[in-house]
């Protein structure tokens, strides 16, 4: 069952990379692939002492609208570890570090359409710090309780992919 890639083709627009590969399938069929070339993730699931969830509520320019998420962004090149990233990601996006982190695992997004992996974590022993938005990030904080987490997603309301992810897997580990 081997793929053979015939002739490969990249872009760059911004920062995701834009691939297309001419792939002959393992029958001998020729196939068009086509997929973004994304940054490796990481998203955080921050949990109090009270075991409240630390939750934002963010503009996304992309859908044109305010999404309850989890803290979460890309690996920075320069980190040894994706924790290193999802440690400055918490108090970027929060104003609270962490002392004790539990490795959630990784998962991919959407596998069909993209490289993208992303480097779940749990975060708690919070204490405060100092947020620090980058300028287009538009972040309210909001401390919820997990049942009330459990009822947006129940009605469908926290869509955050990677939050989804963290959410189960640590459920799943937890439980």
């Amino acid at each position: 069952m081997v793929w053979k890639v015939k002739n490969s083709t990249a872009a760059k627009v911004d920062r995701f990379g834009i691939a297309i590969d001419q792939v002959v399938l393992p029958n001998g069929e020729e196939k068009t692939f086509s997929y973004l070339d994304f940054a490796k993730g990481v998203c955080v699931l921050p949990i109090t002492e009270n075991k409240e969830v630390i939750c934002l509520k963010q503009y996304r320019h992309s859908i044109k609208s305010w999404e309850w998420e989890l803290p979460a962004g890309m690996i920075d090149p320069t980190d040894p570890t994706p924790i290193d990233s999802a440690k400055k990601e918490l108090e970027e996006e929060t104003g609270f570090v962490a002392e004790h982190w539990l490795d959630l695992g990784s998962f991919y997004p959407s596998p069909g359409s993209t490289t993208e992996e992303i480097f779940l974590f749990a975060a708690a022993g919070l204490t405060p710090s100092v947020q620090n938005l980058e300028s287009s990030e538009q972040i309210e904080l909001h401390y919820l309780s997990m049942e009330e987490l459990k009822e947006l997603i129940s009605k469908g309301e926290f869509k955050h992919g990677a939050g989804l992810a963290a959410v189960l897997r640590y459920k799943f580990l937890t439980d």
